[in-house]
């Protein structure tokens, strides 16, 4: 893997400006149902939407296109505009599933870097590749814009970069944008399951901690702005990572959310939090995978509907503020 170091002193005087106005997770025990928690941080439901809108604008984001190249170089930008004290591109290659090689490009960005005790979070930036589910087969082989399926949690990443712009947290925040999570091989084509999440598989092989600065949780954020959602305890987490669940969905009760992340189980889903989990970080994710209309993923995956039209920003809002709540109440 190599690494780009982006030197923060420089970019933040050249790049996007942020707009700023407007040791284990068993420690923090959730509170009793009822109690209520002051609310931590500012949330922008304009903000999330403008930040979904901002990566739909340059086309889909498939690695190796003008439009993903783009998109890393405006993410480096909002980052290090948003404070980071450091951003890297890491970069390694990959195969797809097809034999396609692929340059994996995520992006790390470093909060509060001196701080033994982090947090790590983390999104998908790419798209798909295929829009596989597409009711009209002639055009499944069309990219998909990915409003919902990548833009969705990394507009929540940089809206909580933006509040540790103006409140730092009490401990390192680790903010991960991930690469080639999407180029996964389509239902009846070989690959499996590892062709999936290419790009956290590259970075829990060369992680980039000591024993001493492992991340003591991660959240994983993705398909979050989809119509009316709702969050289940997905299967997998529940099973690696119990206490950071309890912490999610009991700051979500606290903050009244209840009915947008129900304490109930929901499907069993490959993502990044999996290469993750597998390498000795407990990782949550946040996401729809019970929808009622569907039964699992909104009915917009990986078809040409998950466009900024079927965003819903409410959702996207309450996700943010439970994981910008459960960041602010952590202490080293």
């Amino acid at each position: 893997m190599t690494r780009t170091l982006l030197y923060i002193a420089i970019l933040a005087a050249t790049l996007l400006s942020c707009s700023g106005r407007a040791r284990s997770a068993d420690t923090q025990a959730p509170a009793a149902a009822g109690d209520t928690v002051a609310e931590a941080g500012s949330v922008s439901a304009d903000s999330l939407m403008s930040m979904v809108r901002a990566q739909t604008a340059l086309g889909p984001r498939v690695p190796g296109s003008a439009a993903h190249a783009a998109c890393v170089d405006m993410l480096v930008g909002r980052l290090a505009a948003c404070g980071a004290d450091t951003v890297e591109i890491l970069e390694s290659d990959a195969t797809g599933w097809d034999g396609k090689r692929l340059r994996v490009r995520n992006i790390l960005a470093r909060y509060g870097a001196d701080s033994p005790s982090r947090i790590l979070l983390l999104a998908h930036y790419d798209t798909r590749p295929w829009a596989d589910r597409e009711a009209d087969a002639a055009r499944r082989d069309t990219p998909i814009d990915g409003a919902n399926d990548g833009a969705s949690g990394v507009a929540a990443l940089l809206e909580i970069a933006r509040n540790l712009a103006i409140r730092p947290a009490a401990v390192g925040v680790d903010i991960l944008l991930t690469d080639c999570e999407d180029y996964g091989a389509p239902d009846g084509e070989p690959g499996g399951e590892d062709s999936w999440c290419l790009g956290s598989q590259a970075f829990a092989a060369d992680l980039p901690y000591t024993p001493a600065t492992m991340p003591r949780f991660g959240i994983l954020l993705d398909m979050i702005g989809g119509r009316g959602a709702q969050f289940h305890r997905e299967y997998f987490s529940e099973q690696a990572a119990p206490a950071v669940n309890d912490l999610i969905w009991g700051t979500a009760r606290r903050l009244g959310l209840g009915s947008r992340f129900v304490d109930r189980p929901g499907g069993a889903i490959t993502d990044d939090h999996l290469p993750l989990i597998r390498a000795g970080i407990p990782t949550a994710d946040i996401i729809e995978c019970a929808s009622a209309r569907t039964g699992s993923f909104p009915a917009t995956w990986h078809t040409l509907d998950d466009n900024a039209a079927n965003i819903d920003s409410a959702a996207m809002r309450d996700a943010t503020r439970v994981v910008l709540n459960v960041i602010y109440n952590q202490h080293p």
